[in-house]
């Protein structure tokens, strides 16, 4: 049997992380818990702690890798929509490269950096839409308490 202390975000994420990689092994989990207290985030660093919250859930992969899925497929339509200059260099510099490749090119493709507020909340809310259908739960501080 094993026990886990979850006192923090990152603690939470990492467990959740050990329950679904043992229940794809075991198909069988027997779980208590006591309830406590929900630390928030700072507001400036939502999406870098994010992109380390899917890593640890969905182990496929890395940090950085998610960081450029979610680039390329949350940010990249925001920015292409409401955009003309970054639409136009993007749908002839990157649109006809392979996937692989425009994740590859997101490690340096200013994305997120040159976004507005109002779009950086709608990166933020498509980010969430995104995972929830892959059951990874990313939460506003405010969302948590």
């Amino acid at each position: 049997m094993s026990e886990a202390i979850i006192n923090s975000d990152v603690s939470l994420q990492a467990f959740i992380g050990d329950i679904r990689a043992d229940y794809q092994q075991h198909k069988f989990i027997r779980a208590k818990w006591v309830n406590g207290k929900i630390r928030t985030l700072d507001q400036n660093s939502i999406s870098h702690a994010w992109y380390e919250q899917i890593a640890r859930e969905l182990r496929e992969d890395d940090t950085l890798g998610w960081k450029c899925f979610s680039k390329l497929t949350c940010g990249v339509p925001i920015l292409r929509a409401e955009d003309e200059e970054f639409r136009t260099t993007y749908d002839s510099a990157i649109k006809p490269m392979s996937y692989e490749k425009k994740l590859e090119i997101m490690k340096f493709w200013p994305v997120t950096s040159i976004m507005k507020k109002p779009q950086l909340s709608k990166y933020l809310e498509a980010m969430q839409a995104a995972f929830a259908r892959r059951d990874v739960y990313l939460t506003f501080p405010d969302q948590c308490a």
